[in-house]
């Protein structure tokens, strides 16, 4: 056995012969059944065992089957290699994406409130000066930022839910009323890839400059009797101050101008009898906030003339068209508003355009009134870009101004801008000269003011005061409505030029005096009677308030000592708190300015027009953080407005209670 064993394993080891005849026979057998192979028709074994149903997830597979597969291999590979970064890598990061998106703010529209992009994270409220007040570098940030739209299509694609899809950069621009201007901005740093990483807070710088001054302080009879100030039509810090609660923010204190803000509300005040240009009704009435003081209200009502009497009006319109002036709420309003103006005017009134922004040139030569086509299509074909050549603007509209003039006529340059001048205005005090110097020679000048960020409020003011007009703030079409329709007579045709308020106090009467507000409109005491001294004016029909808070002597309100050797108080025996007098001057006349005289006595009837006078100046101390108004709050103002509303026939004085509201809700911040 052993011996065939090693027999059978040397045959095995030993390979055979090789036989030529026989591979060739075994090639050509298996490249015969290869080619039978070829051309078999047998079906091709299911895939699955359930038979085929008919649905729409079939029928799009094989519409998937219709479409050449390598762009859609190519898509849902990206796609899974994202969804892998996103689940995988992320959090290895710190934050999936989920996380990542809810941590982001949500992007800001371009029709949306402005404060909706604020993340929680940052700290409210802020003033107005701490934080910005234009959105344009953000915008532009955004603007050149990747865009990633394209990788979030495929996310979509993918079956990632939205709220983990990349967050695109804040296109941000500044929206129309009532919410303006961009408080607070977040941009988003984009990475190499487009998508966005962490947000990061950026605080716009703000331009704004406020005309103001230091609150008038409490005065001592004894010392100073005579108070002596310029009357102030002005309403634009009033419109300010509502820009900026309807936007979510305290307003600046350095905004609020008491005065503008009661005179910005139409008071039911008795009219002038017979030739008379103004007639002042004053009330003494408890002070809300002190009931050891009271407030003194004086009120001087314009009389109104007959429109269908009213002299011509020539009216160049100035407008702004610099870079600065592109915002919706900005050049787009400015058009509106003037617009709405048009129908207002009689049709023998003639309007002029000149814009300015590098350079400035005249777009619409004098144009009868009724010609609204020519002057709406002159208005539609401005734009804005460039800078702001105010100075040559001003000169130019004054140089067409002076071409319409005729006798008998008015004539004003009525300056629509956001008061952001950088060009030409090397010296601001020969400007005032100049506007004093065409108001002389029978061209004055109102302002209207536009937009937020750079608003140059300060600029206006002097440009208004000096060129006997007015200054208004347009924050939305509405208030271009009251400014320049309801109230258009006011604004453009004075009745009094040069009015002047002196007040002197019975130190008998009235131990100490603060008067609230006209900070910026004070006059010496020899300033009243010197002609030459410039003041404020009253237009047709207009309502003027100022209001003063007195201490009787021995009160206990009182704030200061009594002088050890202080001379006796004389008219111990009058019942006299003051005596006032005016001083006015009458457009267009070459006489002197006429006085007129009236004693400050008790007596006259509380109205519901002085008690909700008394209410916005508390309302405008409030802001102000006055100290005067001791434990006196929100809830007692809006209590004081609500019950001296009165008919309110458009609805401006319960839109201060809720501004109120709003302003009480943001101080408990």
């Amino acid at each position: 056995m052993t011996d065939e064993l090693d027999a059978l394993k040397a045959a095995l080891r030993t390979a055979p012969a090789p036989d030529a005849d026989a591979k060739a026979a075994a090639m050509r057998l298996a490249m015969e059944n290869f080619d039978r192979l070829q051309g078999s028709t047998e079906a091709v074994r299911p895939m699955r065992d359930r038979p085929e149903r008919a649905g729409f997830l079939q029928k799009g597979l094989a519409m998937l089957n219709a479409l050449k597969m390598k762009p859609v291999l190519a898509a849902t590979t990206s796609a899974a290699a994202l969804l892998v970064g996103f689940v995988v890598i992320l959090p290895l990061a710190g934050k999936g994406p989920l996380q990542e998106a809810r941590s982001t703010p949500p992007v800001a529209q371009v029709d949306a409130p402005v404060q909706n992009a604020v993340p929680d994270a940052l700290p409210a409220p802020l003033s107005q000066a701490q934080v910005q007040t234009e959105a344009k570098p953000a915008a532009k940030m955004a603007a050149n930022a990747p865009k990633p739209e394209a990788e979030a299509a495929v996310t979509a694609e993918a079956g990632i839910v939205a709220e983990s899809a990349p967050v695109a950069a804040p296109q941000v621009m500044a929206d129309t009323a009532p919410a303006p201007m961009a408080t607070r901005g977040v941009v988003a740093k984009i990475a190499a890839d487009g998508y966005a990483a962490e947000p990061v807070p950026q605080l716009v710088e703000n331009t704004e400059a406020f005309a103001n001054a230091d609150a008038n302080p409490v005065k001592v009879t004894a010392e100073a009797p005579v108070s002596t100030f310029s009357i102030d039509v002005d309403t634009a810090s009033y419109a300010t101050v509502r820009s900026s609660l309807n936007a979510g923010f305290l307003p600046d204190p350095a905004s609020v101008r008491v005065e503008e803000m009661i005179n910005y509300f139409p008071y039911a005040y008795p009219k002038p009898e017979g030739d008379a240009a103004f007639r002042p009704t004053i009330t003494v009435m408890p002070t809300p906030w002190n009931p050891n003081t009271r407030l003194v209200n004086i009120a001087i009502q314009g009389a109104v003339p007959q429109v269908e009497n009213r002299p011509a009006l020539n009216l160049v319109f100035l407008v702004d068209t610099s870079g600065s002036m592109e915002d919706a709420n900005k050049l787009p309003l400015l058009k509106q508003s003037l617009g709405l103006m048009l129908g207002q005017l009689k049709p023998e009134d003639q309007v002029a355009i000149v814009a300015y922004a590098g350079s400035a040139g005249q777009v619409l030569p004098p144009t009868k009134a009724s010609d609204t086509a020519t002057i709406m299509a002159a208005l539609d074909q401005l734009a804005a870009g460039g800078s702001t050549a105010g100075a040559q603007g001003l000169e130019l509209a004054y140089q067409v101004a002076d071409g319409m003039k005729a006798d008998g006529e008015i004539s004003r340059v009525l300056l629509a801008t956001d008061g952001d001048f950088n060009v030409g205005i090397d010296d601001p005090e020969a400007l005032k000269d100049f506007i004093a110097k065409k108001r002389e020679g029978g061209v004055y000048l109102s302002v209207l003011g536009f937009g937020r960020g750079n608003l140059d409020d300060a600029t206006m003011q002097a440009l208004a005061q000096n060129g006997n007009g007015t200054a208004s703030y347009i924050d939305t079409l509405n208030e271009a409505r009251k400014v320049l329709v309801d109230q258009l007579t006011g604004a453009l045709y004075p009745i009094a030029d040069n009015v002047k308020i002196q007040v002197e106090w019975n130190p008998a009467q009235v131990a100490e005096y603060r008067l609230i507000g006209y900070e910026t409109r004070a006059l010496a005491r020899e300033d009243f009677n010197n002609d030459k001294v410039d003041a404020g004016d009253i237009g047709a029909g207009t309502a003027v308030t100022a209001i003063y808070e007195v201490t009787a002597p021995g009160s206990a309100a009182l704030l200061n000592d009594p002088l050890r050797y202080g001379t006796a108080a004389a008219n111990g025996g009058s019942s006299e708190l003051g005596y006032l007098r005016l001083r006015a001057h009458k457009p267009g006349s070459a006489a002197g300015s006429s006085l007129q005289e009236t004693p400050i006595v008790p007596g006259m009837p509380v109205t519901d027009e002085t008690r909700f006078a008394a209410a916005i100046a508390g309302f405008g101390q409030l802001l102000t953080g006055s100290k005067y108004l001791g434990d006196w709050g929100w809830d007692q103002a809006i209590d004081l407005a609500l019950a001296a509303r009165g008919a309110d026939e458009f609805g401006y004085r319960i839109e201060a209670v809720n501004l109120m509201r709003t302003a009480k809700a943001l101080s408990q911040q």
